[in-house]
């Protein structure tokens, strides 16, 4: 089963990566390892008369040995070349390899328990068989199982309508009054469903579109999929987030919504799901590795290691050129885990990763910031339509959003302490004229107090609470739970409805472990409760030992507020509605002592 599972230490030419056993340092970057200064300075002023020369040469030793070379996984951004780029992913893909020993003997010792227990029953016959593949099982990699209501409440519209305000928070958009409509539900239907038409839906702000139609151009595995738009919307009485259509794009094109029988509905979402899993994948690689790796990438090429905003990204980057060459090399190689599961190919994974990057969707920075983000879709502050009632991502994610930029803030106030050192910087201003070379999409062309604090408050929340929402241990506790969301269907979507039977065109046994597999290998519990969980993203004693009081301070803080929250989310329970968070399941995700606190593959 696990054969395929191969974490070799070196990439070969291909990439320019050296398997040479040590990492050749440059004499210049000796001069300035962190154990020979005693804190983290700002650059010293040119008039000044201080000897800078040392520093600056070893700024310039990583300009010219840290290059940009062409992207990998996808047409993104730059891939690190030179010596001392390669040294450096080469360094950063071997310290990545020494997690997954542990990871491969849990999801190992698991597959060999659930294969045993699928076989006794005798495979999986009905819908309710999936159940074996969760019931006492994986309890080395996923110890704490699924998200509790996922198995047994997936039927429920509620639970599929309010993933997209949790599980994959990134593709759904509120429609504006003059939007053109993709496709029409005839009046009748939509308002036997919810109590007014499609077109009242969108000129009150209250129709939500999700659209994956792209999906149809990708490189088949030779399974199948729809190529699936939607429609959801806020109910006039209620004020529920519910679904209303499912257009598959493909064959007859059918048009589905749960006025339909119970079996085509559900095939319905769960050929919805697919897409949006795929989608998530990519858009996650897009927008939070290309974007961080690039950022770092300009940041290292221009700062000193002796300046305290390298310092800080590098807390927050740990090996984070190990996961491109990780997914190449076991993701989306051919015939590789995503050719194994998905129905379309590693190939076509590093296409998706391109147009969402290429498109802004995903390689934006400034128009990605948290709020920015949400609000540009129409989820937040919007100017029309109702207030979503519940939206679980918004909740705990603005909890962590806020106390990292309250750290921020005082990170930076303690080191520019008044306007004009932002541009007596010369390192920071450096930093921010690189963004042009390095091509970094919608990157701040100038930089002043507020400026500052946002771009470090989106790199850590990229890397930590937006990660975690999009992969980790969400993989297997939500986001790739069966039957609900298959990676890939059996069988040809329906030219009809009126399907009798769901069961061909779900993953058989085999298949279905072998996705399990996958997400296995994702969950990483050892993680959890840990000193690389969320709440202790600035706990470094040796960074902060070379800081100031104030921000060993703020670090101390963020960690109180970040065990609290995970205190509140562990205590989570159903309401008398059988809701938590006002959907049929409890999400873990964003509990600050489960999620890492940087990208992990």
């Amino acid at each position: 089963m696990l054969a395929s599972i191969t974490w070799s230490l070196c990439l070969g030419l291909a990439l320019e990566v050296s398997c040479a056993p040590s990492v050749h340092v440059p004499q210049a970057l000796r001069r300035q390892s962190t154990d020979n200064f005693t804190s983290y300075s700002l650059p010293p002023l040119e008039s000044s008369g201080l000897n800078n020369s040392v520093r600056a040469s070893a700024i310039t030793v990583k300009a010219d040995t840290f290059l940009y070379g062409p992207s990998i996984a996808g047409n993104t951004s730059f891939w690190p070349t030179g010596s001392l780029g390669n040294s450096t992913v080469n360094a950063d893909y071997s310290a990545l390899s020494t997690d997954s020993p542990l990871d491969e003997t849990n999801v190992e010792d698991d597959v060999a328990v659930v294969t045993k227990t699928i076989e006794a029953a005798g495979g999986l016959k009905q819908l309710s068989d999936y159940e074996l593949l969760y019931k006492n099982q994986w309890k080395k990699s996923l110890p704490e199982g699924v998200d509790v209501g996922v198995l047994t409440n997936y039927t429920n519209d509620l639970l599929f309508s309010m993933e997209r305000l949790s599980v994959n928070p990134y593709s759904i958009k509120r429609l504006d009054p003059s939007d053109t409509l993709a496709f029409q539900v005839d009046n009748g239907t939509a308002t036997n469903i919810t109590g007014t038409t499609l077109s009242e839906l969108l000129n009150s702000g209250s129709l939500f579109y999700v659209d994956h139609r792209d999906q149809a151009t990708l490189e088949s595995t030779g399974r199948f999929a729809a190529y699936c738009d939607a429609y959801f919307y806020i109910h006039p009485l209620s004020g529920d987030f519910l679904p209303l259509a499912i257009r598959t794009n493909t064959g007859s094109n059918l048009i589905y919504t749960p006025a339909d029988t119970s079996n085509d509905w559900l095939l319905a979402k769960m050929m919805f799901n697919l897409n949006d899993f795929w989608h998530s994948q990519w858009y996650h690689l897009g927008a939070l590795h290309n974007v961080l790796e690039i950022i770092w990438e300009a940041a290292y090429r221009t700062l000193s290691d002796e300046h305290p905003i390298m310092a800080l990204l590098k807390r927050l980057s740990i090996k984070i050129f190990g996961y491109r060459v990780s997914a190449i090399t076991n993701l989306i190689n051919k015939g590789g885990l995503i050719d194994k599961s998905f129905a379309f190919t590693g190939a076509a994974a590093g296409v998706s990763t391109t147009r969402l990057y290429q498109s802004g969707a995903a390689g934006n920075f400034q128009s990605n910031y948290f709020y920015q983000n949400l609000q540009g879709r129409g989820l937040y502050n919007n100017t029309f339509g109702p207030k979503i009632k519940s939206y679980p991502f918004l909740e705990d994610a603005s909890v962590i959003h806020t106390s990292i930029q309250s750290v921020i803030t005082t990170f930076v106030d303690s080191y520019y302490t008044s306007p004009s050192s932002f541009q007596q910087d010369q390192e920071l201003q450096a930093w921010i004229a690189e963004a042009k070379p390095a091509k970094i999409m919608d990157f701040p062309s100038s930089v002043d107090r507020q400026t500052l604090i946002d771009i470090l408050t989106q790199f850590a929340f990229l890397g930590s609470a937006a990660h975690q929402t999009l992969n980790t241990n969400d993989l297997a506790e939500v986001k790739g739970t069966l039957p609900f969301h298959p990676a890939s269907l059996y069988q040809a979507p329906p030219e009809n409805k009126g399907v009798t039977d769901l069961m061909p065109f779900l993953p058989p046994a085999n298949a279905s472990i072998q996705q399990l597999v996958l997400l296995g290998l994702f969950a990483r519990p050892n993680f959890v409760n840990s000193n690389v969980s969320l709440s202790q993203m600035f706990n470094d004693a040796t960074m902060l030992g070379k800081m100031n009081t104030k921000v060993a301070d703020a670090s101390a803080t963020f960690e109180k507020e970040m065990l609290a929250q995970s205190e509140a989310i562990a205590a989570r329970s159903f309401d008398k509605d059988g809701l938590s968070q006002g959907m049929p399941f409890i999400w873990r995700s964003l509990d600050p002592q489960r999620a890492p606190y940087y990208l992990t593959i």
